[in-house]
């Protein structure tokens, strides 16, 4: 069987004739691990537990991986939910029961749940066959709600999630997978017009090339999740998806495997985006984004060429700020062509040319202390996959590094530590306090916060970059 007599984006619910810019954007609203910003999808390429938190929007999530799927002091998309990360925890679950309260039930509840799920799925068109195997042995698995309910007290800085996403062994490593794949990556390239070096840097940074992405049973920790999370309808529809990926026959349920919070294979899928976007690139009738490289390649390929990506833009490039710049343009939704950057006296580094952008913003993720990028159209089609602007640097530089363009020229302030929530959340309430109006304190830097603190700057004299840094939190604290 040739792949072009079967590749599933042809039957599924995904036009015959690949769609144009706009009705690509349109389609790719589910974001890869579509939504779960609201509960808890991570890269797994180090870790499967929750390590750092991010600081971005509020409707941005927070990092869960250890190389981090997302740590950011520039705000995320808020439009497009975030395929590898989570939002902070919860003390009540959907129907208002506390922590302690759902910790509490059973494995019979769960056999009750899962007993009543099974009728819904029937229903639903899942036939007896399939739930049989699915649920056959479902087991409840706390592990994973200790996961879901964890809310890391500290951030990480981006340059050290940038040390380990971007390490000299993952650059190497991309490099010798590239080549091994070479012509797989040709092709899918050509299809679909995203660079070979993008789709291996996403390989890498979630799961490592699929040395970690995850060992969790899909069903079981959708099941977990459905019944005790806290986005439970979420999960519910996502186990939906995962019962019809396992019924289209595409994977068998013991190999069916991801994260804890149910992203799946070397790419991090969620099930409904593999539904969507999987597709069957080595032509065997099967979808395997779990043990066939073309296949995770071609998926990959398909979910952002679906988003959006321009064939033949870069991401964006590295670029020097003139010392009068107003760092409030520093937003993703504030978006100039390249030649008004140019007049605003942005430039490229060492003389380069700017990439020719219509739409382009300028991010400073460490504020005035440290670099900043002009970003086009391409970095946002790579947030639509991770809504984290750090995870999006590293998927931009890591394939940068792969295809030997080399690193981040300017320095990150390394001596800044890292903050913690507690200390934003005392930001925040200082700058509420001193009428800089930043919103409900939440321990999260986004773009409000971000304004508030610009504002106190002003009135301090001093550069108005909306960086956060402990000495200009006690300073404000204790004003």
């Amino acid at each position: 069987m040739t792949r072009s007599s079967f590749s599933y984006r042809h039957v599924v619910s995904v036009p015959a004739e690949r769609p144009g810019p706009v009705s690509r954007r349109r389609a790719a609203t589910l974001s890869l691990c579509l939504s779960l910003s609201l509960m808890g999808c991570q890269s797994v390429a180090d870790t499967q537990a929750p390590a750092t938190a991010e600081t971005g929007t509020p409707s941005a999530a927070s990092s869960t991986a250890a190389s981090g799927a997302a740590s950011s002091a520039a705000a995320a998309t808020p439009s497009t939910p975030s395929p590898s990360s989570q939002t902070s925890s919860s003390d009540t679950d959907e129907s208002g029961a506390s922590t302690t309260e759902t910790s509490s039930r059973d494995s019979a509840q769960f056999a009750q749940w899962v007993a009543a799920f099974r009728r819904q799925a029937a229903s639903d068109g899942i036939d007896a066959a399939t739930l049989d195997d699915a649920f056959g042995q479902v087991s409840f698995q706390p592990k994973i709600l200790e996961y879901d309910r964890s809310q890391p007290e500290f951030s990480r800085q981006i340059w050290s999630y940038l040390d380990t996403a971007v390490s000299d062994s993952r650059v190497s490593n991309g490099r010798e997978r590239l080549a091994a794949n070479r012509q797989t990556a040709s092709a899918v390239e050509q299809e679909y017009g995203v660079p070979a070096e993008v789709i291996v840097a996403i390989w890498g940074i979630e799961s490592n090339y699929g040395s970690n992405f995850g060992n969790f049973e899909t069903i079981d920790a959708l099941s977990t999740l459905g019944f005790d999370g806290r986005r439970q309808s979420f999960a519910r529809g996502e186990l939906m998806a995962a019962l019809k990926i396992l019924q289209n026959g595409d994977i068998d349920r013991d190999r069916m495997r991801g994260s804890w919070a149910g992203a799946m294979g070397h790419t991090q899928f969620l099930p409904s985006s593999f539904l969507a976007y999987a597709v069957d690139e080595d032509g065997d009738g099967r979808r395997d984004i779990w043990g066939s490289i073309p296949d995770v390649m071609a998926s990959t390929a398909n979910y952002l060429d679906r988003s959006g990506w321009r064939s033949g833009q870069p991401w964006g490039a590295e670029v020097e700020l003139p010392a009068n710049f107003d760092y409030a343009q520093t937003e993703l939704d504030t978006r100039h062509s390249s030649r008004e950057w140019a007049a605003q006296g942005v430039s490229g580094m060492a003389g380069a040319v700017l990439p020719a952008f219509a739409d382009a913003s300028v991010i400073a993720p460490a504020g005035a202390q440290g670099p900043a990028f002009l970003v086009g159209p391409n970095f946002r089609t790579i947030l639509r996959y991770n809504a984290s602007t750090s995870y999006a640097l590293a998927v931009a530089k890591l394939s940068d590094r792969i295809a030997e363009r080399g690193g981040i020229q300017a320095d990150w302030p390394r001596g800044e530590p890292a903050l913690s929530r507690s200390q934003i959340r005392r930001m925040q309430q200082a700058l509420n306090a001193h009428g800089f109006n930043v919103g409900t304190p939440d321990g999260l830097v986004g773009p409000n916060t971000r304004q508030g603190l610009r504002a106190y700057q002003r009135s301090l004299g001093v550069t108005p970059d909306g960086y956060p840094t402990q000495s200009l939190i006690q300073r404000l604290v204790n004003d």
